[in-house]
């Protein structure tokens, strides 16, 4: 069987100006990913990243340690809810605030709740319908792309891989919450692909961050 890897995006400029921009713990982030799966020895037939910036650039900068990777296709579709958009109106209107992030993530949690239960008729500009239809196909369209064996890399974010993981498992939206709250900045998560589709093989692998790297790991 191949294998889809699906890699969270390094550590964001939280609370900053641009938060589409990875931090300095965020770049080497990235590159520690790409050590690891030089590692691992992976050959890639397939990359795909989001279009943010943060996704593009923890892209570059782990394929560019592996070397010699197919070049990556930019999808949209592996792009993170808008999390502003969604604490703006379903999460009494609280905004990113890098004293207090833990209390911003409680209210976005509870935001993304209220969120799933609006479906179709929360005031966002992608309901969770939507959002969930479009992390699905790329999935989908990804593992069709790849032929008998050969594995896949995604650049993407945490929330993204938590609706897929939870779908794999039963319970997106129950994931959407769950598994996003746990998602490590540079994690890996392995999905497995064939003949009985996509399964779920390893969620958010992070030992890369271990020993003297323990310093670089983050979940925000």
């Amino acid at each position: 069987m191949g294998a889809i890897y699906l890699v969270r995006h390094g550590q964001a400029s939280f609370g900053a100006e641009d938060y589409d921009r990875l931090s300095e713990r965020g770049i080497r982030q990235s590159e520690v990913v790409g050590e690891e799966l030089a590692r691992r020895g992976v050959k890639f037939a397939q990359a795909r990243c989001g279009s943010l910036s943060r996704q593009r650039a923890t892209a570059a900068s782990a394929l560019q340690v592996l070397g010699g990777p197919p070049e990556i296709g930019e999808d949209p579709r592996w792009n993170e809810y808008d999390h502003v958009d969604i604490a703006k109106h379903h999460g009494g209107g609280i905004s990113q605030d890098s004293a207090d992030p833990r209390a911003f993530q409680a209210a976005l949690d509870q935001a993304l709740v209220d969120w799933v239960l609006a479906g179709h008729d929360s005031p966002c500009a992608e309901t969770w319908p939507a959002f969930f239809d479009r992390v699905s196909g790329a999935l989908a369209e990804l593992a069709g792309a790849l032929g008998k064996g050969q594995d896949g890399v995604v650049f993407t974010s945490g929330g993204v891989i938590a609706v897929l993981c939870g779908a794999l498992t039963g319970t997106p939206e129950a994931g959407l919450v769950k598994f996003n709250r746990v998602t490590v900045n540079g994690g890996i998560t392995k999905l497995v692909s064939g003949r009985g589709g996509v399964s779920l093989l390893s969620f958010n692998e992070h030992a890369h961050f271990s020993g003297e790297a323990e310093v670089l790991l983050t979940y925000r």
